[in-house]
């Protein structure tokens, strides 16, 4: 979870004032009960792929695909906005990637090439070199709650609510753009069949990291609000790096190393799960027959090889429209094409305890709802695209069961 997201969202929050941390609130909460939900529905599997699986034994073959589907292109787009972030953050040790808009994708794309190189070669090394990042990123983001405390100013925090926007609009914008900081939260979930004890590990782990994520990500936010002004936060392509220029010059590097292995880690991670969903539909018969073919490690090589090469196309096609927002529109569609999963696999929990869990029939619910709040906070456009890009995925649905029954 702890990757691009927070590095880079106090300056995309900052226009919209402190009301943000209501969104902060409000996606915490949700993300909490997403979590349980998502414990619960894997403690009944250990089959990889998460909610492709719960939705295809819930409500059947297309269902499990759509969501396969929606949460495949999530995971492109998400390749893409973490690799932004990561150069955003490598513009702070090399200033002068900050002038070239080509350098700056030239960066993005050398880090998805070298972490797709590490997925490639075993689904355990990527693994590792994820511990190893998660224990690293974790430091900066202490340092600078450190610092919040005991040298930030609370008249830095941005007015409550400066574009005067109406509550409900404020809240759900914000809550979409603050969930993009808790999607992970089904990593542990996708790749079950890897996991020893699946059943008691995968739910213990989903529910104990979003509690402590919350916490995380809550406090360092209000800590870089405390030590950055507001105007200039709202400019800034690496926050974290502008508040801890009060360590004097090392600090901004300090920082911007951190970002870089966080995001790092958050970009693996992905392009982990960018192999692994595809080539679970594809087992079933849902999507291409190529994709589940893995090498002597372990690795869907013609799944990673294809969302990393999607989603380095699309970093190009989205750079030229500045970082910031190529960021801010990469994760609204990676989010949202992540929200539909949870909401249908919110609706595969209620099918499940309809008749004899009542208490988790509430917690799906509300999850539900939580999910179809913060979808609608996407607006029209980021909808459109997200519906286009959804419907794209019927005609490859369709020619995967014709190919799967031509080949049996």
């Amino acid at each position: 979870m702890i990757g691009s997201g927070v590095f880079l969202l106090p300056a995309v929050l900052a226009p919209y004032g402190s009301i943000s941390f209501l969104g902060w609130l409000f996606t915490s909460a949700g993300a909490i009960v997403i979590a349980l939900v998502l414990g619960r529905l894997a403690g009944r599997t250990d089959r990889s792929g998460g909610f492709y699986i719960y939705t295809r034994e819930a409500f059947g073959a297309l269902p499990g695909f759509i969501v396969a589907w929606s949460y495949w292109v999530s995971i492109v787009f998400a390749i893409t906005a973490v690799s932004v972030a990561f150069a955003g953050y490598a513009g702070v040790l090399i200033p002068a990637l900050n002038d070239t808009v080509l350098g700056q994708a030239a960066i993005a794309a050398s880090i998805i090439l070298v972490l797709t190189g590490v997925n490639l070669k075993s689904v355990s090394g990527a693994a590792s070199l994820q511990l190893v990042m998660t224990l690293l990123k974790i430091t900066p983001l202490l340092i600078i709650i450190a610092l919040g405390i005991y040298a930030g100013d609370v008249k830095n925090i941005p007015p409550f609510n400066p574009q005067s926007l109406p509550l409900t609009e404020a809240l759900a914008t914000t809550a979409l753009l603050t969930m993009w900081a808790f999607l992970g939260i089904e990593a542990g979930v996708v790749p079950a069949g890897e996991i020893k004890d699946a059943k008691r590990t995968v739910p213990r782990a989903v529910i104990a990291a979003t509690l402590m994520v919350a916490a995380i990500y809550i406090a360092s936010t209000a800590a870089v609000m405390m030590l950055v002004p507001a105007e200039i936060l709202a400019q800034s392509q690496s926050p974290f790096a502008d508040a801890a220029a009060i360590l004097g010059p090392i600090g901004g590097p300090l920082i911007a190393i951190g970002a870089l292995v966080s995001t790092a880690g958050s970009l693996n991670g992905n392009i982990l799960l960018g192999g692994q969903m595809p080539a679970a539909a594809a087992r079933d018969g849902c999507a291409p027959s190529q994709l589940a073919r893995t090498n002597k490690g372990h690795a869907p090589t013609i799944a990673i090889i294809t969302s990393s090469v999607l989603a380095m196309l699309l970093l190009f096609l989205n750079y030229n429209s500045g970082l910031l927002s190529a960021f801010t529109f990469l994760i609204s569609i990676s989010t949202l094409a992540t929200l539909l999963p949870y909401a249908i696999s919110a609706l595969a929990e209620i099918k499940y305890s309809i008749t004899n869990a009542r208490a988790w029939v509430i917690l799906a619910i509300v999850a539900l709802i939580y999910a179809v709040i913060a979808m609608a906070g996407a607006g029209p456009k980021t909808l459109l695209w997200g519906l286009v890009l959804i419907a794209a995925g019927l005609p490859v649905f369709y020619w995967s069961k014709m190919q799967h029954r031509n080949e049996n």
